[in-house]
Order: C-alpha cells, then structure tokens, then sequence
C-alpha cells in the first residue's frame, strides 16, 4: 500500500515537475540596444561622452572670459613674470607702464566701484606692479581681509594677512600725506614691503601717520571713497579695469574724492 502511495506520489510530483513551463524571455527594451556601429566601436559612447564635457567646459571659459574687464591696447604687453604656482611668482613683475600716461583702476567691489588714480610719478615700481597684477586677474574674488575703522586692507591670496605674490618691493618715499583715499602697500613693521597686499584709508592715520616708514603711497581715490568707508571684512574685489589717458594737465598732484 505505502509503495502504490509513494509510487503515485512520484508520478504527481513527475507531473508536477513536467507541466512547469519555463519563464517567458523578456525582450530587451529597444532603447537600450546599441546601433551595430557602436558595438563594432565601443569606443565611440567614450568619445561622444569626453566631447560633450569638453564642450561645456569650453563654454564654462568662455563665459569667464568673457566676464573678465577688457584690457586696453596700451596694456596687452603687460604680462607677469614666470609663475610658479597660483598667484605666485619668481621675481617682481616687468615694468610695461610708460611716462606721461594717466593710469585709472576701476576696482569693482560687493560696496560698488572704487576709482583709483594711479601715481606712477611717485611710486613707478609700485604703480607698474599693481597694474601688473590687476590686468592679470590676480586681485579678483580677493577679500578686504583687514577693516579696523581707518582703513581697508586687500591682495592677499590668503585673505589672513600672511601671503603674497612671492615677492617684495622696493621703498618708494614721497612727501604725500596720508588723509582720507589715500592707497599704499602693506608691510609687517620692520619687515618688506609686501608685493601685492594694498591698502586704503578711510579716515586718517592713527596718531598723525605713519612717521617714517615708507608704505609706497602709490594711488589716489578720485571716486567711490564712501563705498571705501562702506567696506567691512568679508567684502571682496570683484574685478579690477584699468585704463589709461593723456593728461589733461602738467599738474602731478591728485585731488582725492570727496
């Protein structure tokens, strides 16, 4: 009896077994088959994909450069010295500015413009370094790190007062006070004269000035000194547009903003 249920067993579970059908084969979705070309070539999806990123990064310079100031003809030969990293260079830069040119520097900021009127008759090596600098975009997306209530300091690559172009500049004295709008360059005391890092003041210098020691007074503001009043750490330079003019008159003296 037992070997007629299990043989009947058997033969349900051989029936059971016997009338599985095997799973329907999915078609593969259309879409995702590759044209015979690219699987004779699978090279070619890696070429479309690098051309495609290669395309939006052309174009994502492009619109940089195109949001970058224009620089003027006289000022295309002003190039930089070798560079060895990122706002970091082997020597001073090489002197491009020429006499009896006027030189204006737009520094646009997050407060508005600032105008500087440069003063290479008292300050050539500094004016012709800075300009250097400004037309190569060395000042751009850098902060006013240093904003106590006398004045606004900026071009520092570090934004902390520590850092540099990779190199100093020489003293350039002048006999110019140092009243509201006045621009010179920053040096730790009894240290060099930094190569990049400038300052404008707001008001006037603690205690009368800065006695002795030389700061290079190498610019002048003649527009936008209440936006330098304005500044406060964490505002930046946005850009800075350089232009030069023939003078207007002989005369070397400046007149600040008011």
């Amino acid at each position: 009896m037992s070997d007629q249920i299990e043989a009947s067993g058997s033969r349900s579970r051989a029936r059971a077994k016997g009338s599985a059908r095997p799973a329907p084969l999915v078609d593969p979705d259309p879409q995702l088959i590759l044209p015979e070309t690219w699987r004779r070539r699978p090279w070619i999806p890696a070429l479309i994909v690098v051309a495609v990123l290669a395309v939006v990064i052309g174009a994502g310079f492009a619109m940089d450069k195109a949001l970058q100031p224009a620089v003027p003809q006289a000022l295309t030969s002003c190039k930089t010295s070798p560079e060895l990293g990122p706002r970091d260079y082997s020597d001073r830069q090489p002197i491009c500015i020429v006499p009896g040119k006027v030189y204006k520097a737009t520094l646009n900021t997050t407060q508005g413009d600032i105008v500087l009127t440069m003063l290479p008759q008292w300050a050539p090596v500094t004016v012709n370094n800075f300009i250097v600098l400004a037309v190569n975009g060395y000042y751009n997306g850098l902060s006013f790190w240093d904003v106590p209530d006398w004045e606004a300091q900026a071009g520092d690559p570090l934004n902390n007062g520590r850092g540099g172009p990779g190199y100093n500049l020489p003293e350039e004295p002048s006999p110019l006070k140092w009243d509201a709008g006045a621009a010179g360059m920053a040096r730790i005391p009894g240290g060099p004269i930094n190569g990049s890092q400038f300052f404008i003041v707001k008001t006037e210098w603690p205690n009368g000035g800065p006695g002795s020691t030389v700061y290079n007074r190498f610019a002048t503001v003649t527009s936008g000194l209440d936006k330098v009043s304005a500044l406060a750490p964490g505002d930046r330079i946005n850009t800075v547009t350089v232009t030069v003019s023939n003078p207007v008159a002989s005369s070397g003296r400046v007149s600040p903003a008011r």
